[in-house]
């Protein structure tokens, strides 16, 4: 054969084989692209839940050290079926009442308020808050770290609860790390948030409770306590959805929200912030 055919021939080879190979580059790029496109489509929807009063409160004072919105959209996407359920309309009637009329949507704003609202009166928003107390029904060992427990993070959660509820806590990891350290597992917001999200469904959807309840984990949930007082007033901001709680301001169109209290320091002076460990005690 010709020299000018074997060239020819050996570049016609290469060409069909580029044209494969880009085509199966392409093919490549297109399937990533698709599984993107599926995974962002079966993202949940979400939208922005109103500040709470010390958050406002603290925007206006200019600290940073505050509840991020972010937060919302981890919350929203980390809600189960089952706190997102219709059915949950007595539970949760006395903060949100048109529960059960709201599209899943506003549910999932609801539920990032009220975890917003229940941040600002047990840690003040701060991510690093912990709080070991003397009350002898909350001052016990923690099983998992074998000294006397603290309640730490947004949330004022206990290692022991990656226990009881799965939560996403490496005492092993942290037990190294200082105090308010943020890398340790149980003051990173979203393990943190998770937690108290596996928590409350199992007060709701397990032990049928409502979410105001003389026996919730956290003391603030329970009506007639100091805790619950500081509570109420993170309320007034609820998403104008849920209707006319009891609990929710009805501030004219345009009026400045009234200033929150330092949700935090009332909370350790009451000694009643985060109380999971008697929570649990007294639901079981």
């Amino acid at each position: 054969m010709p020299m000018s055919k074997v060239v020819f021939s050996v570049l016609c080879s290469a060409i069909v084989w580029l044209s494969g190979c880009g085509g199966q580059w392409q093919a490549q790029a297109t399937s990533a692209e698709e599984q993107a496109a599926e995974q962002k489509a079966a993202e949940p929807a979400t939208k922005p839940a109103p500040p709470t009063p010390i958050a406002v409160q603290k925007a206006q004072l200019g600290d940073e050290n505050t509840w991020d919105p972010e937060w919302d959209k981890m919350i929203e996407k980390a809600l189960p079926a089952d706190l997102l359920s219709p059915k949950l309309e007595r539970q949760v009637r006395d903060l949100c009442p048109r529960f059960k009329q709201m599209s899943e949507v506003d549910r999932r704003a609801f539920w990032a308020y009220f975890f917003q609202a229940l941040a600002g009166a047990e840690a003040g928003l701060e991510p690093t808050t912990n709080v070991r107390h003397s009350d002898p029904e909350v001052a016990v060992p923690d099983p998992v770290t074998h000294r006397i427990a603290r309640q730490e993070g947004l949330l004022q959660l206990a290692y022991m609860d990656s226990q009881r509820y799965g939560c996403d806590f490496d005492w092993d990891s942290d037990k190294a790390l200082p105090e308010h350290d943020p890398e340790k597992t149980i003051l990173q917001p979203k393990n943190n948030l998770e937690c108290g999200i596996e928590i409350l469904d199992d007060q709701l959807t397990v032990q049928h409770k409502t979410v105001l309840s003389k026996s919730s984990y956290w003391v603030t949930l329970r009506p007639g306590t100091t805790s619950f007082r500081i509570f109420v007033k993170q309320l007034a901001n609820l998403p104008a959805e849920c209707g006319p709680s009891r609990f929710r301001r009805r501030n004219s169109p345009g009026a400045a929200p009234e200033p929150a209290s330092d949700a935090k320091s009332q909370s350790q002076e009451s000694g009643a912030t985060g109380t999971g460990t008697s929570g649990s005690a007294a639901a079981h």
